[in-house]
């Protein structure tokens, strides 16, 4: 994958189709209400094959001036080779660089110029895909693009091209696997669930040793099996005329050549004949983690959904059996994570649990034999049952609700249904489970079944394993420096063209220009103080809801912070007449989702719910906000949860990195530079007394916004906030002076020991501007080409594309009333932290001078065109709302930034950069291994490394 953010979309459209061949059958019991509302809930497609064998789906969505394009293979980690597996991922990467009428630089600088929402793929088991949304004047640009990859692609592949996107991808694996907690267990379940040359016995990631030996004859070859139009679907979803691009289908698709026919393959569940416990030591995990998987079944089988209830009920709330065994009753852990994971071939049903500090996982094992037996003593209600669907209800719609959201499932479909059309079936079945359905299952695949067990503890703490454990089988990278290969990123590539009936290098030009319609903004200021936003649209049945009640951290004590976060917390676990389980229950039933959750600036009642269960849902939120439980049992389980959350980050570099970064930036006695979970001492100090004091002074209408988007009207909205506006006082809450961070005025280096990591974390900043600040906007202008603008910007091209430093790079502001501060972000291998730095400083030092007027005409094209996409989601429309309450923004800022965009210049631009990227102005942290990271750094010229703390224990 390109990017975390967009694999996590991939795999939420791989989990939503995880559906049955043939409908379970709903004579068993009478319909619902959910399902009489919803089943006639369809997508229009249209559908059709080009003589090569590419499939070709439309859907038409006028709602936005936008169309998402997706190209997706029917390739995976499934169909690789022992010995080289994460090809298809690596292969992933390759697609994106270069091919023979882009030129280097491939979609991703195309993407800058015509607004795109950038170009991105992700690799599962089972399939590749490649997406972006753009404004709908640049679709036939988006085709030909598409079809050049296809098509036109792999000569331009040369041995420096794989060399750097190998460090790239070893980067990635470092990042997300090798260097967080548990990182590994997906390794681990996976190598022991499925047998040796079972095609899910690897990860989609592969190993470092296999992506080190891929050569470009495996490259080529690979191409040339599965990148071809016969194993591909092409998806078109948005705004556009189906008769005209069908036209440009056929141009610039038609004479790919088809490949060899791909048989398909069989389906491969697995069988376990005993339960197998392995366990592993992991460098990063504070608290031991207990998995248990057990094989299940692939996608699309009728037992599907009943699994993925059973996962939810027994596991999800104050009701479940998982939560009232392990949770209330035992105190082993803060939660229970369960799912049914199904893919093409074969499925697993998991169960995680992270026990708390030095919890042996031979009791948590035991309580989750009890929590099962509970389950099977009382089985599932129906109102259970309903519950939990009217909620899957819900999640279905909010992933239909952009036109890239409908262009994935609509691939989906297509690829392991057959059947675009199987959406309707989709959210049929989902309403058709019963409670027999979910009994069932249980005893099938579960109850008493073999499975594996893997058991991830703290490093000398093998004791906490289950017992009769054996040490699973992982291999550790050494980084040494020096090690990784040598390429010259600037080498051009020799070949000779592949023939073409027409000059595919030549653009295409764009369409007709979108017309922006900024969406129309109603607002309401109450009795009580409260201000109410809205924006209505019906194009999905859902409303959206974000209230933002000023304070959160801004208000507390520094000697006891964390009080704003377990408030928060505990205003979610019942009310004065509802138990913490009646009020779930009451929520859920609604198809509604509330989250309460404290920030810096705010504490924020958040969710959605179905649109005809709108004033429901808000007569909730009133009894959550006026009627307080103030439950001292729910109090005591929030503190033990947040302490193992607080003492886990600890082991999380990224997390590290951010808590001494802040205390950095605003000083040790900024209320700012303290985590807004608190400390392990403050949070055991905090009582129920602490709790109802900021309650009482500070939870008041005259600092609330609510912001609501959706299928509602401003009457219904209105409507549903008489009581509320009635009955919650006023109070004059008082907020402390916030002093802005101060200047740095030379620039100083620190280092926080991680010993062993794989990876240094680095978080390279000063503080700067507040949203409000005349050049926090022309700020953001500037920043677009350095850090900004993704694989747009100086900071990606030069240390991923160039150097194979990172798999990731970025840079921000982050002010907002109060001044934030900029900063760089980015995780390199551990063997380059010296010269990552140094390059680092190098770019900035030189980014205003040598800012050009093509870097000022590519930034102004995307930050135009991007406009387009500005209120496609609800998401989108709650940040348009959410900038104009907080910020005091006019309704039309959209479109008074893009005057500011066009009236901006390079002059203008070399003094932002000459003011905020002034690299000796700066403070310089990584959080790494010191003992090989630490004594390089010292050639940076900032000074000796001022290490942050005494290097712990291996």
């Amino acid at each position: 994958m390109k990017t975390t953010r967009y694999l996590l979309i991939a795999l939420i459209f791989t989990t939503i189709t995880t559906s049955c061949k043939k409908e379970i059958s709903e004579e068993k019991k009478t319909p619902t209400s959910e399902e009489s509302t919803s089943k006639d809930f369809n997508i229009d497609y249209e559908t059709f094959s080009l003589d090569n064998g590419l499939q070709v789906i439309f859907h038409i969505d006028r709602s936005d001036p936008v169309v998402a394009v997706a190209l997706t293979a029917h390739v995976g980690s499934a169909r690789e080779k022992k010995g080289r597996t994460g090809f298809a991922h690596l292969f992933e990467h390759l697609l994106f660089l270069e091919s023979e009428n882009l030129g280097k630089g491939g979609l991703d600088q195309m993407s800058a110029r015509i607004g795109g929402s950038g170009a991105n793929g992700s690799t599962s088991r089972d399939r590749t895909n490649y997406y972006q949304t753009v404004p709908k004047d640049a679709l036939e640009k988006m085709i030909w693009a598409e079809a050049d990859k296809l098509g036109y692609f792999i000569n331009t592949v040369t041995e420096p091209v794989l060399a750097k996107e190998k460090q790239v991808v070893k980067n990635e694996k470092r990042q997300n696997v090798d260097n967080r907690p548990y990182g590994h267990e997906s390794y681990v379940i996976d190598k022991y669930l499925y047998p040796e040359g079972h095609p899910y016995n690897w990860q989609v990631i592969g190993s470092l040793e296999d992506l080190q030996n891929a050569t470009l004859q495996d490259v080529k070859d690979f191409y040339n099996k599965w990148y071809t139009p016969n194993n591909v679907t092409l998806t078109i979803a948005g705004d556009f005329d189906s008769k005209q691009a069908k036209e440009w289908v056929h141009k610039y698709f038609d004479e790919i050549k088809r490949g060899e026919d791909i048989a398909p393959l069989e389906k491969r569940p697995v069988t376990l004949t005993a339960t197998k416990r392995l366990y592993y030591e992991d460098n990063f995990a504070k608290l031991p983690q207990l998995g248990l998987t057990w094989p299940s079944v692939p996608q699309y089988h009728p037992d599907a959904y009943p699994l993925r209830v059973l996962a939810t009920y027994l596991s999800e709330g104050k009701k479940a059996p998982f939560y009232k065994i392990l949770v209330e009753q035992k105190q082993l852990t803060s939660a229970v994570n369960m799912y049914n994971e199904t893919s093409e071939l074969a499925g697993q049903y998991s169960v995680s649990v992270r026990g708390f500090n030095n919890i042996n996982l031979n009791q948590v094992n035991d309580a989750i034999t009890e929590a099962f037996l509970l389950f099977e003593k009382e089985g599932i209600s129906e109102e259970s049952l309903n519950r939990i669907k009217a909620g899957q209800e819900t999640t279905f719609y909010n992933r239909l609700s952009s036109v890239l959201g409908k262009g994935f499932q609509l691939a989906q479909y297509q690829i392991f249904a057959k059947d675009p059309g199987f959406i309707n079936k989709d959210i049929k079945n989902i309403l058709a489970v019963t409670t027999e359905d979910v009994i069932r299952v249980y005893n099938q695949y579960i109850k008493n079944k073999p499975h594996i067990a893997t058991s991830f503890v703290p490093l000398r703490q093998r004791n906490l394993a289950l017992k009769d454990s054996k040490l699973a089988a992982v291999t550790e990278e050494k980084i040494i420096a020096g090690a990784e290969d040598a390429f010259d990123p600037t080498l051009t590539a020799s070949y000779e063209k592949t023939p073409s009936s027409f000059d595919r290098s030549i653009e295409p030009p764009y369409g007709a220009t979108p017309e922006i319609i900024v969406p129309q903004v109603w607002e309401d200021n109450l009795t009580s103080g409260l201000k109410v936003y809205g924006i209505e649209t019906s194009e999905v049945p859902l409303v959206a809801f974000y209230m933002n009640i000023k304070g959160g951290l801004l208000l507390e004590d520094k000697t006891k912070t964390g009080v704003s976060n377990l408030l928060a917390e505990l205003l979610s676990k019942g009310t004065k007449n509802k138990t913490p389980e009646a009020l779930e229950n009451a929520i859920e039933s609604l198809g509604a989702n509330i989250n309460i959750y404290a920030r810096d600036e705010a504490i924020v009642i958040s969710g959605s719910t179905l649109s005809r269960n709108y004033t429901k849902t808000m007569k909730l939120i009133q009894e959550i906000i006026l009627e307080p439980r103030w439950d001292e049992k729910e109090l005591s389980l929030i503190k033990q949860s947040t302490l193992s959350d607080i003492q886990q980050f600890k082991a999380i570099p990224r997390s590290v990195a951010a808590n001494q970064y802040a205390k950095l930036i605003y000083g040790e006695n900024h209320i700012l530079s303290f985590n807004n979970l608190g400390t392990e001492e403050s949070v055991s100090l905090i009582t129920m007394e602490d709790l109802k004091t900021y309650y009482q002074k500070n939870i008041s209408p005259s600092i609330t916004t609510l912001h609501v988007v959706g299928d509602i009207s401003k009457a219904q909205v209105n409507s549903s906030m008489v009581d509320l506006n009635k009955q919650w006082k006023p109070k004059e809450v008082i907020f402390p002076e916030i002093k802005a961070p101060k200047k740095i005025e030379k620039p100083a280096i620190y280092f926080y020991d991680i010993p062993g990591a794989k990876q240094s974390v680095l978080r390279f900043g000063a503080p700067a501007l507040a949203q409000t600040d005349k050049d926090y906007f022309p700020a953001t202008i500037m920043n677009y080409r350095f850090g900004g603008g993704g694989f747009a910007s100086e900071l990606t091209q030069q240390l991923r594309e160039g150097k194979g430093y990172t798999y990731g790079i970025f840079s921000q502001f982050s002010g907002s009333t109060i001044p934030g501060p900029f900063t760089i972000t980015s995780g390199v291998r551990s063997n380059v932290t010296y010269e990552s730095s140094k390059l680092i400083r190098e770019i900035m030092n030189s980014y205003g001078n040598k800012y050009s007027t093509e870097d000022l005409n590519i930034t102004k094209s995307f930050l135009t065109k991007s406009n387009a996409r500005a209120f496609e989601t609800l998401t989108d429309k709650l940040e348009m709302l959410t900038n104009i309450s907080l910020y005091n923004f006019p309704y039309d800022y959209v479109k008074k930034r893009e005057q500011i965009v066009q009236n901006i210049t390079v002059e203008d631009i070399k003094l932002l950069a000459n003011t905020y990227l002034n690299g000796d102005k700066m403070l310089y942290l990584i959080v790494g291994d010191a003992k090989t990271q630490l004594k390089p750094l010292e050639k940076l010229g900032l000074g000796t490394p001022v290490l942050l703390n005494k290097t712990p224990k291996k």
